[in-house]
């Protein structure tokens, strides 16, 4: 007899079989008569052993509480989408471009939205030791110190006119951001309770668009205003969020993975027990974590590109550049639009941090690769035809596939470029390879902020070929070489590395069995790699 188990997605046979133990030692059989029921799960054994002997509670107060707490990690996305955005948005502000002399396009706009990038870069060699070493919340710390100064640099611009000046500060807010931005996604991901882990991180960048959004809607908002005052409110308002981390980063639990590392097990224990065990130290999640933390970390051990060059550079920096292309060059038609794009963004992003676990990091990511290739096919045809009619048409075309390239982008790759990253990397590995994550992402933005501004400048939609061609890349190199990381702790995700193949080990399937107990008993692997 079998049926469909709907609390976890998995064909259920009740039957009598031999089998081994999964959560105990491998080698260890069953009777026959001691299987209850057969199930056909993905990801790993132990795992979902803990998902069905403790089922988690979503909506209890230690878990309302560590929300809270990732909330406040989430700032950190929503810092760097305002001061990533912030740029955008003032030069399609006469003033701002007036006062200083700058255009949205060519190599001028291109250098002073670059400094933000160089100042990412810079900042490299320094997340590792901030992250690791002091501990993740210091990292956020950090990061959120070094943000006010940066304000503080560009908001005293008005006084001196200074280009220079007000590129300076681009850099330190870089800087800044570039370590908050490393120990954000690490710290969220590792004090995540492993079964919400997936849609938690994911949401994590989700909070980009709620910094582009009051980015674009300050902006919008000042236009109606005088003087310099209309580029100096959003210019201030990028101490928001960095003030609200640097009063709330000293009540945050610490990782309790970090914990461990640094010999700090019975702190790392308790964090467990009261967050992710509702109090009970004898709770199978927290025995499950202390259990893989011991075989995977070491003590004393402690010491995203692809989504930058899918086109999403060109909407998010040099968005009034790009409609310029289409014939739409009002400053309020512009900051609208760019409002609107940023809240649809916004609300598909979520959507697509709570596929992460349901439909998988991979369906996601090839969904998105071949969608953005397409739409970008769809926005160099309007636009050329534009470039060469002037149609009210193809202008109104452009302006709706920029919308459903901002609905394809953010569903898949929004939230992944968080997720991903963090969840593939050992601890050890982790803080130092979200900086280099922040290298690659960095080193495709400086691309981005001199190639694009000037490509737009001198072969305006002829640009747009390079994003088709990329995208279409990308979905390729997706398809074959990228595993999925779902249904497993952190720790648990190794054993698709030192797998020969590791897509293929991710996709397998396993049919188990339960016992009385309800301990998982593996039974065979469907589809072996």
């Amino acid at each position: 007899m079998s049926g469909v188990d709907k609390d976890h997605g998995v064909q259920v046979e009740n039957r009598d079989v031999q089998a081994y133990s999964a959560s105990t030692c491998p080698q260890q059989h069953y009777n026959e008569k001691s299987v209850a029921e057969v199930k056909v799960i993905k990801g790993n054994e132990a795992f979902n052993e803990a998902m069905i002997k403790e089922p988690p509670r979503p909506f209890s107060l230690p878990a309302i509480t560590l929300y809270l707490a990732c909330l406040v990690g989430f700032l950190c996305s929503t810092m760097n989408g305002y001061d990533g955005s912030l740029l955008n948005g003032l030069l399609q502000n006469p003033q701002f471009k007036q006062f200083f002399n700058v255009q949205n396009a060519g190599i001028g706009a291109g250098l002073v939205s670059a400094m933000y990038q160089i100042g990412g870069v810079v900042a490299i060699p320094f997340i590792g030791p901030a992250v690791d070493r002091y501990g993740r919340k210091t990292g956020l710390f950090i990061g959120s110190l070094i943000i006010v100064l940066g304000t503080i640099i560009q908001g005293t611009t008005s006084r001196t006119q200074s280009v220079g000046q007000f590129m300076g500060g681009r850099f330190f807010l870089g800087f800044g951001v570039g370590i908050a931005a490393s120990a954000g996604p690490v710290y969220v991901v590792e004090v995540s309770h492993p079964a919400h882990r997936g849609v938690v991180t994911a949401l994590y960048n989700t909070f980009w668009f709620t910094g582009s959004i009051l980015s674009s809607g300050t902006v919008r908002g000042a236009l109606n205003l005088n003087g310099n005052t209309t580029w100096l409110i959003p210019t201030y308002l990028q101490l928001l969020c960095s003030g609200i981390i640097l009063l709330f980063v000293v009540f945050l639990p610490e990782s309790p993975r970090w914990l461990f590392v640094n010999n700090k097990v019975s702190k790392a224990k308790a964090m467990l027990t009261k967050y992710h065990g509702n109090g009970n130290p004898d709770s199978v999640w927290v025995q499950l974590q202390l259990s893989e933390y011991n075989e995977h970390l070491e003590l004393d051990g402690a010491d995203k590109l692809y989504g930058q060059w899918a086109g999403n550079a060109v909407i998010s920096y040099f968005l009034s550049a790009v409609l310029d292309t289409a014939g739409i060059k009002d400053p309020i038609d512009q900051t609208n639009i760019n409002l609107g794009l940023n809240c649809l963004q916004f609300a598909l992003a979520v959507l697509g941090a709570s596929l992460v676990d349901r439909v998988g990091r991979r369906p996601l990511l090839l969904f998105t690769n071949a969608g953005c290739a397409i739409v970008w096919l769809g926005i160099t045809i309007t636009t050329s035809t534009y470039a060469s009619s002037r149609s009210a048409a193809s202008a109104k075309a452009t302006v709706g596939l920029i919308y459903v390239f901002g609905m394809v982008f953010s569903i898949g790759f929004t939230p992944l470029q968080a997720l991903y990253p963090v969840e593939v990397l050992s601890f050890e590995m982790r803080a130092k390879g979200m900086a280099f994550s922040n290298l690659a992402v960095n080193a495709a933005g400086l691309l981005n902020q001199f190639a694009w501004p000037v490509a737009l400048q001198k072969i305006g939609w002829r640009t747009y070929i390079c994003f088709i061609i990329w995208c279409a890349f990308q979905t390729i190199t997706i398809y074959f070489f990228i595993p999925e990381t779902k249904n497993r702790t952190l720790e648990e995700l190794d054993e698709i590395f030192t797998a020969k193949n590791p897509t293929k080990r991710s996709l397998e399937k396993k049919k188990v069995g339960l016992d009385a107990n309800q301990n998982v008993v593996v039974l065979e692997t469907i589809d072996k790699a």
